[in-house]
């Protein structure tokens, strides 16, 4: 044997030691609690929580946000909060506020010594500045306008500063909304005036302010300017964003501590939710289930490794978000007099009975069985089920069992008919196809598109199910208008008026039959339907009226609405689950807030517990 050869063989056979060894540890390593710690850099062992999200960042100006989550959950502090266990509104930059005996006035108090992150002062003036030149600007869209705007004229409050700490909101008519327009991670945000007031009164080529395209997700983190617990350290495209505790943040705990307590937080983007649990698992991430509840298929799965993986699963009752379909019921024209639905299959999503077919045709009992496990439930109402104004079935919320007999019936009175192949034609001898959109970073909901196209085939229909990214389904349902239908979900809460930008007929998310938008092309033969500017009228009475069983009365009337002509299609709610390390301290967690780690600043981690 000549030395070579032996060399060789004695490497193998240490390699094949290794591989014992290393198949030996794997498991281990896969089922215990124990987090990566022990690879990390001396520069980053200081307190850090592990977080994920599907998809990157649309945007870094919060003055755009549709999506959720979102940065802003880190980096935004609004004027006020809404507390995520009881619901009710709290103070956070405004420490205070008033009311006048005719509700037409309201003067909010900042706090002292308030501090952008780039550590200049935080004054009445950046209140004044983001309301009265950003939201309330016609040039700028943002669907915070949405839910700011008064009366049967849509008038926006007038917003003026009284001195460096107080800020005056003079309505024109009583608007019960307000506070909690203005609160929590769904309420305005407050803008930095020194950092952003040019790109507002600056002009692009296009003729739009400059404000529009900036603090995209290209811009440099260091330039980004924020009040919140956090400011972006850094981003990398399609793998994490790192956020570092704000030094200027206000917030101090009872001992005079300053919050938040965590100092760094790393989001990292994985874009399947498997992909998600096999690293909560093997411990690369503190939280599963925060921004999403937990997929009822890990629950069985996570409830046996609860002690041994050193985490908790928290279940906060029924979510406050909803789940829905929807058909693109425009029937509007591009500039070059385009239709941007085919004019044959927009003649089916237009058809009351079409739509309430396929309401009876989804088979929710076995998406709620199958896909949730029976951890969810069926969802009927266009408002959260923690809300004083939501209307429940045994309250005469009308409602749409599975019932296929049901379904066929509505067709045939409808003008459809069957082939002897059982496919489902039009009166002028048309196939009925569509496409069906969801974003394909949620499993969740590919199941349930998956379900849905099998269930609709069962009368005739035939879906082309296509999931897609989130962002480019946004652009398609927000912007290009490019989309036949789609599934997607919405955040939810107490308030109704808070979803006033998915429900106004100008809302910017009322994507079903988006009107044109600041900043987009012209479009042609915009029209509301009736029953859109019947909720028009709701919307603008629930927001003036200040009784409370009054107001439950004309949004009782607005879920009627909803579920009579089927706008959207709403299927499964889900039960709130989240997982959580043991060593991560002071959750509270419920199903009201949109984000289960709504007190982010207040979390501590024990990395004794370990």
């Amino acid at each position: 044997m000549t030395a070579s050869s032996f060399g060789m063989k004695l490497l193998r056979r240490w390699l094949s030691v290794l591989l014992v060894l290393s198949l030996a540890i794997a498991p281990s390593l896969l089922l215990t609690g124990c987090r990566p710690t022990e690879f990390r850099t001396a520069a980053a062992q200081v307190p850090q929580l592990v977080l994920t999200s599907l998809s990157d960042p649309k945007t870094f100006n919060p003055t755009f946000n549709q999506e959720f989550p979102n940065v802003f959950l880190f980096t935004e502090e609004h004027l006020l909060r809404e507390n995520g266990v009881t619901g009710e509104v709290e103070p956070a930059l405004a420490e205070s506020w008033s009311i006048s005996a005719n509700k037409q006035q309201v003067i909010f108090n900042l706090r002292p010594n308030l501090q952008w992150s780039d550590g200049q002062p935080l004054t009445a003036a950046d209140v004044v500045f983001t309301f009265q030149q950003v939201i309330f600007n016609p040039e700028i869209p943002t669907d915070y306008a949405d839910s700011l705007r008064i009366g049967v004229n849509r008038a926006f409050p007038q917003v003026q500063q009284l001195d460096d700490r107080r800020v005056e909101f003079i309505l024109p008519e009583p608007f019960a909304p307000l506070l909690r327009s203005l609160a929590g991670h769904d309420g305005a945000p407050i803008l930095p005036k020194h950092a952003l007031e040019r790109s507002v009164q600056t002009l692009s080529s296009d003729g739009n302010p400059q404000f529009i395209s900036t603090w995209s997700t290209a811009t440099n983190p260091k330039q980004l300017v924020v009040n919140g617990p956090y400011q972006v350290e850094s981003y990398v495209s399609g793998q994490r964003i790192v956020f570092r505790h704000n030094p200027y943040y206000w917030r101090r705990d009872a001992q005079g501590q300053a919050l938040p307590y965590i100092e760094r937080i790393v989001w990292q983007f994985i874009e399947n939710t498997d992909t998600q649990l096999l690293r909560f698992r093997s411990g690369d991430l503190d939280v599963m289930g925060d921004v999403r509840p937990l997929r009822p298929e890990y629950f069985s799965l996570l409830k046996r490794e609860e002690k041994r993986g050193k985490f908790k699963l928290y279940n906060g009752g029924p979510w406050s978000g909803t789940t829905y379909l929807t058909f693109n019921l425009t029937e509007a024209r591009d500039k070059n007099n385009r239709p941007f639905v085919d004019p044959i299959k927009s003649k089916w999503f237009n058809t009351l009975a079409f739509r309430q077919a396929i309401a009876h045709a989804i088979d929710r009992p076995r998406m709620n069985n199958n896909l949730f496990r029976g951890i969810s439930e069926l969802q009927d109402s266009p408002i959260s089920v923690q809300s004083p104004y939501y209307l429940s079935p045994q309250e005469g919320l009308k409602t749409y069992d599975y019932n296929l007999q049901k379904a066929r019936q509505l067709l045939e009175s409808a003008g459809f008919k069957y082939n002897a192949q059982s496919q489902l034609l039009d009166a002028e001898n048309h196939p009925v196809r569509f496409t069906l959109l969801t974003n394909a970073e949620n499993r969740q909901r590919v199941a349930m598109g998956a379900q849905i196209k099998q269930d609709l085939g069962a009368i005739g229909i035939q879906v082309d199910f296509t999931p897609i990214s989130f962002n480019t389904l946004l652009d398609k349902v927000s912007s290009s208008r490019d989309w036949e239908a789609h599934m997607i979900g919405f955040t939810g809460g107490i308030e109704p008026h808070g979803a006033a930008n998915l429900w106004l007929s100008s809302g910017g998310s009322h994507s079903l039959n988006l009107k044109q938008q600041p900043g987009q092309p012209p479009i042609q033969g915009w029209q509301p339907k009736d029953w859109e500017l019947e909720i028009d009228r709701l919307y603008t009475a629930g927001a003036r009226e200040l009784d409370e069983t009054k107001r439950k009365a004309i949004y009782g009337d607005f879920q009627r609405i909803v579920q009579e002509q089927l706008p959207v299609i709403y299927l499964v709610n889900e039960i709130a689950i989240v997982a959580v390390r043991d060593r991560i301290q002071g959750i509270q967690y419920t199903g009201l807030p949109s984000w289960g780690l709504w007190n982010i600043a207040e979390l501590k981690i024990e990395d004794n517990k370990d």
